[in-house]
C-alpha cells in the first residue's frame, strides 16, 4: 500500500496489550515492549521502511546509517506516543507535565467570537490536547474533521477503558458534502474546527507545493475551507519532549494572500520548521512524495 487509503494501522489486541502494561508494570516500564515492536516493525515493514527510509535519507540528507538508525526510533517514539496517549485515557494525566508555547493565540481566537480552525499534521500527539487545555480554563469545543476510517471496535474498546470521556466531536468527510453544514454550524457556535493537512488520498482533491524541497500533493479540504470562511487560522502542534513531557505549540497562519494557495503554502513553511525540531515526530509512513517505485 503505497498511497495513504484513510485509514490507519492498529489492532484491538496492540491496545489491549498497552492497557494491561500501563495499568500493571506503569507507563516507564511499558516502553519497554516497544523495543520487540519496533524491532518486529523495523525487519519486516518493507514497505513503509522504504518510505520513511526515502524521508530521512532524501529529504533530510541523513546518511544511509542514520537514516536506518532513524527508521527503528520512529517507530518507537510513535509507539510512545500511542501509550501516552492511552495511559492519559486511562486516568493517568497527572503522571505528564507540559509547556504552551503560543497559548495567547487560541485565546484571542475564540474572543473574537467567530469559531477558529486549527490545522495540525501527523506529528507529534495532537489527540491528547483537550487533557490540557483543561488545565489553563479552556473551555470551548473542539471538532475533529476527519477521513479516517478506523475500524470501529478499537474506538469502542478505548472509549470502554477511558475514564474521562473525550469532549472532542468527530465531523466525518462525507461524500454528499454535507459535513460542510456540521462544519459551518459548529463555527457559529464559536467552536474550533481541526483539520490534519499532511495527508491526501486517492481520489480526493489536491494541492500541491513543495515540502522539504520537493513537490507533494496535500488535502484540499482544509485549506479550501479555512480560507472561504474567512474565519482565523491557527496552526497546532503537541509534541513529545523526554520522559513524560510534552509541548504544544500555536502560531497563527501568516498569509500574503489568503486563498488556499497561500494557506498551504504557509501550513507547509510553519510544517518544515516543526519537523527541522522533531523529526523523528513525523508518522506518514507511505510515498508522501510519489517517488518511490
Amino acid at each position: 500500500m503505497n498511497k495513504w487509503k484513510g485509514k490507519s494501522k492498529g489492532t484491538i489486541l496492540g491496545y489491549k496489550i498497552f492497557v494491561y502494561c500501563i495499568r500493571n508494570i506503569g507507563i516507564r516500564s511499558s516502553y519497554f515492549v516497544l523495543y520487540f515492536v519496533a524491532t518486529y516493525y523495523f525487519l519486516f515493514l518493507k514497505k513503509s521502511n522504504r518510505y520513511i527510509y526515502y524521508y530521512f535519507n532524501k529529504r533530510l540528507n541523513y546518511s544511509f546509517w542514520k537514516s536506518k538508525i532513524s527508521i527503528f526510533k520512529s517507530y518507537f517514539i510513535f509507539g510512545k506516543v500511542l501509550i501516552d496517549k492511552t495511559a492519559i485515557s486511562v486516568g493517568l494525566r497527572e503522571r505528564f507535565t507540559y509547556e504552551f508555547d503560543g497559548i495567547q493565540n487560541l485565546k484571542d481566537l475564540l474572543n473574537e467570537k467567530k469559531g477558529g480552525v486549527l490545522i495540525s499534521a501527523h506529528i507529534g500527539n495532537f489527540e491528547i490536547a483537550e487533557h490540557f487545555f483543561a488545565d489553563i480554563d479552556f473551555d470551548c469545543q473542539i471538532n475533529l474533521v476527519t477521513t479516517d476510517q478506523e475500524v470501529t471496535v478499537i474506538k469502542e474498546y478505548m472509549d470502554s477503558v477511558a475514564v474521562k470521556k473525550s469532549n472532542i466531536k468527530f465531523i466525518y468527510v462525507k461524500d454528499d458534502m454535507s459535513h460542510i453544514f456540521d462544519i459551518n454550524t459548529a463555527l457559529s457556535n464559536n467552536e474550533l474546527i481541526c483539520f490534519t493537512g499532511d495527508r491526501y488520498f486517492e481520489g480526493s482533491k489536491f494541492l500541491e507545493t513543495k515540502l522539504l524541497g520537493k513537490s507533494a500533493k496535500f488535502p484540499a479540504g482544509p485549506f479550501l475551507i479555512a480560507s472561504r470562511l474567512g474565519v482565523p487560522v491557527v496552526y497546532v502542534y503537541v509534541m513529545k519532549e523526554k520522559n513524560l513531557h510534552y509541548h504544544l505549540y500555536a502560531r497563527v497562519a501568516q498569509v500574503k494572500k489568503r486563498d488556499a494557495q497561500g494557506l498551504l503554502n504557509s501550513y507547509v513553511q510553519n510544517l518544515e520548521s516543526m519537523l527541522a525540531k522533531y523529526p523523528l515526530q513525523w508518522f506518514n509512513y507511505f510515498d508522501f512524495w510519489d517517488d518511490i517505485n
